[in-house]
């Protein structure tokens, strides 16, 4: 895997879980992946009326366009999904959805949280269809911490148990999302998607 994407929605004004998203792409670049962050609420892209397919070519937001540019530049996305009342962030799932097939033919990771002890497990449920219906696949394994506030400091680093559980976890689901990366990467080079 080359270059990854590593989309965070909170709009909160004290996001917890910019920590995790942060550690994630520290963590993706000391492993040598050209990795990310798209940050919805610094790329600012208005609820969904039109998708960017919908747009005339050259015609979308410069924000918009630069984002299509750079999804279709990734072999492969991580999803860091905080639990909304037991759903998915709105602001996550708004910037995900101006992209269609944008999104086609690559896996996709899931880094759940939530300030529970669930660990976001319930926004991952409701983010496995969606991604799906997106055209990704997304990989078995999943990182779920939680509560976040105990498990990352300020500065994205472990701490406690919880943070010991991260790191333990880390490499296996950072290997395992190298290989379907590599693994698509590979058959698209061999033939192209059906569609």
């Amino acid at each position: 895997m080359r270059r990854l994407l590593i989309l965070y929605g909170s709009y909160r004004s004290e996001r917890a879980g910019i920590r995790l998203a942060e550690y994630l792409v520290r963590r993706f670049r000391e492993r040598g992946v050209d990795a990310e962050l798209i940050d919805a609420k610094c790329v600012r892209l208005p609820m969904l009326d039109r998708m960017y397919k919908e747009y005339e070519p050259g015609t979308a937001p410069p924000a918009m366009e630069e984002l299509a540019g750079k999804i279709v530049g990734s072999d492969a996305f991580l999803f860091v999904a905080g639990e909304y009342n037991w759903g998915v962030q709105p602001g996550l799932k708004n910037l995900t959805d101006h992209f269609l097939e944008k999104w086609f033919w690559r896996p996709a990771a899931l880094a759940t949280y939530s300030a529970g002890r669930f660990a976001g497990a319930r926004a991952g449920y409701g983010w496995h269809p969606t991604l799906a219906e997106l055209g990704m696949v997304v990989i078995p394994s999943a990182l779920a911490v939680g509560p976040i506030g105990s498990t990352l400091d300020n500065e994205g680093v472990p701490r406690g148990d919880g943070g010991s559980a991260l790191e333990h976890n880390f490499n296996r689901f950072a290997d395992e999302l190298a290989w379907w990366a590599d693994a698509a990467l590979r058959q698209r080079e061999l033939v192209a998607p059906p569609y």
